[in-house]
């Protein structure tokens, strides 16, 4: 280094990041996510803690699929808006819903009965209205009412509201943490 001081250089990192002016002062602007809190969880018995356990595992396992449905529910219908026909837009919610089977049907059969359970809550947390409702919008009251039927025998339903202050308020502790990889 003595002997060749000019190729040795110091590395120069920088960042660009939104700055305001205060004073004359120059002070780089960050804006932070929001950190959420929840006071800690004391469970009553062992069991507690294990189905605490599946209901994170649950959503980790689900909220991407409830998310990537919700953002097709939006692009479906902006998309079905621009239409000009009633014929053009039942044509293309027949390939919409062919082409939803061909995706989701083999990833919806590794899901066990109680993440189908928490898709379709995510699905009406992500949605605001449950999965009955957004089936019969884009499908009709026959089908919706016919996937009902078929929920209904393996004892479930469609009709799912999510109530993030009452029922559902554990899922969305855990929905909110894993949001932003706190869990």
């Amino acid at each position: 280094m003595l002997i060749f001081p000019s190729v040795t250089k110091a590395q120069k990192v920088s960042y660009m990041t939104k700055s305001c002016i205060y004073e004359g002062d120059t002070i780089p602007s960050v804006t932070l996510r929001t950190v959420y809190i929840y006071p800690r969880i004391t469970f009553k018995n062992r069991e507690e803690y294990i189905n605490y356990l599946k209901l994170v595992r649950n959503v980790k396992r689900v909220l991407p699929i409830a998310t990537m449905i919700n953002n097709l529910i939006i692009e479906t219908y902006e998309y079905v808006e621009t239409l000009p026909t009633q014929r053009a837009k039942r044509k293309h919610m027949k390939a919409v819903e062919k082409g939803l089977k061909e995706q989701f049907t083999a990833e919806m059969k590794k899901l066990t009965y109680s993440q189908g359970q928490m898709l379709i809550k995510l699905i009406a947390r992500q949605s605001n209205q449950s999965s009955f409702e957004i089936i019969k919008a884009f499908m009709g009251s026959f089908k919706a009412s016919t996937y009902q039927i078929f929920a209904k025998t393996f004892g479930s339903t469609l009709k799912v509201d999510y109530d993030p202050e009452g029922e559902d308020k554990m899922i969305e502790r855990v929905v909110v943490q894993v949001l932003n990889g706190q869990l």
